[in-house]
């Protein structure tokens, strides 16, 4: 399943930050940045925090509880850019002034770090 969601509507989360929703079953961080929308897996590898809680400067999100922080474009691991640590990204789009959110099955789900496809 590759369709989207919406999942708000423009003007919804505020310029310079993030919010959470539920797309497929899953918790996603949909980010406002420079006017443009981005989203990546809301929670963090580290122990689970809502990374739309974070705090948003420079395209970086950190984490509200430890301070990890990673891009809210790529979902890259901006403490350890050698690590191979991220979260998953999801494409975006704007219909009218709906925001959606493409979904995913399990199957279209990049493979997890170090695994061999």
């Amino acid at each position: 399943m590759t369709d989207f969601q919406p999942v708000a509507r423009v003007g919804d989360v505020p310029e310079g930050e993030g919010r959470a929703y539920l797309v497929s079953g899953r918790m996603v961080a949909l980010f406002r940045i420079d006017g443009n929308y981005t989203a990546i897996d809301d929670i963090c590898p580290h122990m689970g925090a809502s990374l739309a809680a974070g705090y948003v400067e420079d395209g970086a999100v950190t984490c509200p509880w430890h301070a990890w922080r990673f891009c809210v474009r790529e979902g890259t691991w901006l403490d350890n850019p050698q690590s191979k640590l991220r979260q998953e990204q999801f494409e975006v789009r704007i219909v009218g002034d709906e925001i959606q959110v493409r979904r995913r099955s399990p199957s279209d789900a990049p493979p997890p770090p170090g695994s061999t496809p």
